[in-house]
């Protein structure tokens, strides 16, 4: 399995603490075989956001999610895309971390990030 991973983020402005930063992680299929991944609830991808190691914001803490099995196919050459957002950060340099949750496949993708 040759699953790669990208992670992307962007920070947007809105009125005085209602700042966000989206966080994209993009997951292709680098090889030549279609990819069936396995994912055991509704959750498919985790977003941890790091300062200098320390866990500071995680996607999952707090939320609910569907206990469902379901599968996804990627083809050769096609990506799949996850999206999380950090509501109202605290303005700082950070490492936003991205790992696939299906199961037996391993993907993750790490990018610095800075919130003014």
């Amino acid at each position: 399995m040759a699953l790669e991973g990208r992670l992307e983020t962007a920070v947007s402005s809105g009125t005085p603490g209602s700042d966000a930063v989206t966080l994209e992680f993009v997951v292709t299929n680098a090889g030549s075989e279609p990819v069936e991944l396995q994912f055991s609830d509704a959750c498919k991808a985790e977003f941890v956001v790091e300062d200098e190691g320390r866990e500071v914001w995680r996607y999952t803490d707090g939320r609910m999610f569907a206990q469902m099995i379901s599968s996804e196919r990627i083809a050769p050459g096609e990506e799949a895309t996850y999206e999380a957002e950090w509501e109202n950060p605290q303005s700082g340099e950070y490492t936003a971390v991205a790992e696939l949750r299906a199961q037996e496949a391993i993907c993750e993708a790490r990018t610095d990030l800075s919130v003014p």
